[in-house]
């Protein structure tokens, strides 16, 4: 996608903060960060969101989910941390790029408020 600022990001067409990357995978810091850590872990690839994911670009969200699990022992998160992912306008998703927050380093109550 041309227009989308997570594949610009990937691209290094707009600066980040990077916090991991593999062939599949980016993360990086967020610029309005909800936690002392909060990173944004993104497949390479562009998907629209969660409602999106089907047989062939399922196996892009466990490489998401294996790199939060290496971001975790990388900024020794053995607290604990959450994994967050918005869907759709009502979901509060504002990027059009399926996205993960992973928040950590304070308690994180639920509900969330």
């Amino acid at each position: 996608m041309n227009d989308c600022l997570f594949c610009k990001i990937v691209k290094g067409e707009i600066p980040s903060t990077k916090v991991y990357e593999n062939e599949w995978v980016y993360a990086f810091l967020d610029i309005d960060p909800q936690a002392p850590f909060h990173a944004i872990v993104i497949p390479k690839e562009h998907i629209k969101s969660a409602a999106e994911i089907n047989g062939e670009n399922s196996f892009l969200v466990a490489k998401v989910f294996e790199a939060v699990a290496e971001i975790a022992k990388q900024e020794n998160l053995q607290k604990g941390f959450r994994v967050v992912n918005n869907c759709g306008e009502d979901g509060g998703q504002t990027v059009g790029h399926i996205h993960f927050h992973l928040l950590a380093r304070r308690n994180l109550s639920w509900p969330p408020g």
